[in-house]
């Protein structure tokens, strides 16, 4: 496994490095991200809902658990964030989404590692010390399908497209 890294200088940026990511995502996918309060979890959301057609506001579920978006592909936004554990999964049913049609993005999935799928995209956000809008955006592919996934969107940001 390759670790990568982007490094954003905004909530735009990070929202743009979402937006790249989106085009290159196909039903099944799972997106893990994960972070501090601040990090840039639902900027990045926002982009990915963004590049995936999702019109309307994009929010953090916090409440709700899960939001559905409709796109070019369904999104499954989850915020896990209150969980208690991987077995409060259980209660949303989270098999039909994680191995359904659309995209999971999954904020604060740490919380739940146990039950998500072995192969996905692990995403971690990091403010930067001394620089309140920088992130470092960190990929961890664990399988084939994201290894390449990763490779194709560095590609892809380096490029300027």
């Amino acid at each position: 496994m390759i670790l990568s890294e982007i490094k954003t200088g905004s909530p735009e940026e990070t929202k743009y490095l979402g937006e790249q990511l989106a085009t290159l995502l196909k039903p099944g996918d799972v997106i893990c991200l994960n972070g501090d309060l601040g990090a840039g979890k639902t900027a990045f959301s926002q982009g990915v809902a963004r590049g995936l057609g999702v019109t309307g506001a994009v929010t953090s579920p916090t409440f709700t658990l899960i939001n559905e978006y409709e796109g070019r592909l369904p999104l499954y936004h989850f915020d896990v964030y209150r969980l208690d554990g991987p077995e409060d999964m259980e209660d949303l049913g989270y098999e039909e989404y994680f191995y359904g049609h659309g995209v999971c993005l999954i904020e604060w999935a740490q919380r739940v590692r146990d039950v998500l799928p072995q192969e996905r995209l692990d995403i971690n956000l990091i403010r930067e010390a001394n620089a309140e809008s920088v992130r470092i955006v960190y990929f961890e592919p664990a399988g084939n399908r994201y290894q390449q996934l990763v490779e194709e969107l560095i590609k892809l940001v380096h490029s300027g497209n």
